[in-house]
């Protein structure tokens, strides 16, 4: 089975019935999201990162998160801790190596456990596509998809939204499916491995913009317009980047490169975004990269640390993204402040009875 049709049936798994009220507030794919949700994520991060801290730190007091992370990850985890601890909630770290994970413990009963230790919602990274569907299953619990496999990434897409309607210069409040509106998206790279990529081409199109995904066959292969309308592929990529207004670049993701061969001196001539180029095929348009960059291969320093980079207001973006969904995930009516449902329930004992362990 190839790899987009795998994540198209990933996609049509259903989840029972007693946990549609938590899968509602779970982020597990784009595809889960009307244009409406996007636009009403993007004004509660706008509103959760201009209120004063220990006001927004009494929004989410003592709620409990988990963050489970079987891979390795700086940007991403560190954005979820630091958006749940902003909104004032408690947060825990489970990692595969500091864990019953490394003995051999299931996802299942990692999220069973973590739901019996208080976890009101879960954030998940997991190196197998489909994790969040069947750790949402198993739980019930809010889960958010933190990146699964070569799946999704969700959140990056959302604040790639973000940075690029602040980069425009574009309203946030202006209706879902018109936010980008004629604008072209050159994502270019290791399209194939890219669950960044794969959310972005699944959300943009629907937000009005155009999605050209540029590099080689081995990296991009033709299945990939599969992924949905308003896509396009494109080898040559000084012909991708006149057409573009905004330019995303990838890392070629090592790690997921088993049986696949790539000329590294052939693919930096002719996909490495440089100044030169920028200057000459792109010189107005926007750059990004989610990270994390391999500087010199994809992208050289000059153009990541340029003008024209955004790079590291994706990065900033993130924590009010993150916010956002976090807030969302534990409190179905954005804006207002709901109690910790487990520390209501923890009244004073009876008079004559012992409080216990």
């Amino acid at each position: 089975m190839t790899a987009i049709k795998a994540i198209s049936e990933l996609t049509r798994v259903a989840l029972p019935a007693a946990t549609a009220d938590s899968c509602s507030r779970s982020l597990l794919s784009v595809t889960s999201l009307a244009v409406d949700d996007v636009s009403a994520i993007l004004r509660l991060a706008t509103e959760l990162e201009a209120q004063e801290p220990a006001a927004r730190a009494q929004r989410l007091a003592h709620r409990r998160v988990a963050l489970l992370f079987y891979e390795s990850s700086t940007r991403t985890r560190t954005s979820f801790e630091l958006a749940a601890k902003g909104l004032g909630a408690d947060t825990a770290l489970i990692s595969s190596q500091s864990s019953s994970i490394e003995k051999g413990e299931s996802l299942k009963d990692t999220g069973i456990t973590l739901r019996a230790l208080g976890a009101e919602c879960i954030i998940l990274r997991h190196l197998s596509s489909g994790a969040p569907y069947l750790l949402a299953k198993a739980t019930g619990l809010p889960v958010l998809n933190a990146g699964d496999g070569m799946h999704e990434h969700p959140s990056q897409a959302l604040l790639d939204v973000r940075t690029m309607l602040r980069a425009l210069g574009r309203p946030e409040n202006a209706p879902g499916d018109t936010l980008l509106q004629g604008i072209t998206v050159a994502i270019t790279g290791d399209i194939l491995h890219s669950r960044v990529a794969r959310s972005n081409a699944l959300l943009l199109p629907r937000l009005g913009a155009r999605v050209l995904l540029c590099g080689p066959p081995a990296l991009l292969p033709d299945a990939a317009l599969e992924l949905g309308p308003g896509i396009t592929l494109e080898r040559d990529f000084d012909r991708a980047l006149k057409q573009a207004q905004i330019v995303m670049m990838l890392r070629i993701q090592k790690e997921r490169l088993t049986g696949v061969h790539i000329d590294l001196d052939e693919y930096t001539t002719r996909y490495q975004l440089h100044g030169e180029r920028l200057r000459t095929s792109a010189p107005q348009a926007i750059v990004m990269h989610p990270g994390p960059m391999i500087r010199g291969l994809e992208i050289t320093s000059d153009v990541a640390d340029g003008p024209q980079s955004v790079i590291a207001e994706q990065v900033r973006h993130g924590v009010a993204i993150r916010m956002a969904l976090i807030h969302r995930a534990l409190i179905s009516e954005p804006g207002k402040t709901a109690p910790n449902a487990r520390l209501a329930k923890r009244k004073a004992p009876a008079a004559g009875k012992g409080s216990g362990d």
